[in-house]
């Protein structure tokens, strides 16, 4: 799972990383709101917002991400205990809002109960499945499939996005973390995970983007 922090107090920032990593989330941390925003398109699962930071607020980074993005979780941390405050970070689509100071363990249990997936494994045709936890593909004997780092980041978008087309331009996004790239690199990749896969797991959807196919 991946987690953008903006926080620009540097202790607390670390702190919240090193509990992230122990957790085996990758952190991508921020001092500044206009670098944050910048980031925004490299692909996360999860926002963990200040509101009074250096460049932009996170109040206003919320809104450019809503803008373009209304699903991922977001989680504001801040001093601010105004009521107005408050609900003006609810009306910009925050997912959570936990005042400072906070236990960590806190901050932990908001990020397991909105980010993380609720199923960890995938079941797939021909009884291949998926470890979310462990990033691990295995096969309908139970023995694991290599998996490039590209091939996994793709196996977690799909898993994120169950029973839904991914477009082109998300798979760009994530799996390619905010790099350009073209639709025949795009197919390349698709072809190669296919190849590793049962006929059919990944269906293309009208050329808009693909789905992935899974037992219920």
């Amino acid at each position: 799972m991946k987690l953008l922090v903006l926080e620009d107090n540097q202790r607390l920032s670390h702190l919240i990383a090193e509990a992230m990593e122990q957790k085996h989330y990758h952190v991508d941390l921020f001092e500044d709101g206009k670098l944050a925003l910048k980031a925004i398109d490299n692909g996360y699962d999860c926002y963990i917002l200040d509101i009074n930071v250096p460049g932009m607020d996170g109040l206003s980074i919320l809104k450019e991400i809503r803008s373009m993005d209304s699903s991922t979780p977001a989680i504001i941390i801040s001093a601010n205990v105004e009521l107005d405050t408050i609900q003006d970070a609810y009306c910009k689509g925050c997912d959570e809002y936990l005042k400072k100071p906070f236990y960590m363990y806190e901050l932990e249990l908001k990020i397991e109960k909105l980010c993380k997936p609720k199923e960890t494994i995938i079941k797939l045709p021909e009884g291949f499945s998926y470890h979310l936890e462990h990033e691990v593909l295995f096969d309908g004997s139970h023995e694991e499939v290599k998996l490039a780092k590209k091939e996994i980041l793709l196996f977690n978008l799909f898993s994120k996005n169950l029973d839904k087309t991914i477009t082109f331009e998300r798979i760009e996004q994530y799996v390619w973390e905010g790099e350009l790239t073209t639709t025949e690199n795009i197919r390349a990749l698709i072809k190669r995970l296919r190849k590793k896969l049962p006929e059919d797991t990944i269906t293309n959807q009208g050329g808009v983007g693909y789905r992935l196919s899974y037992e219920h």
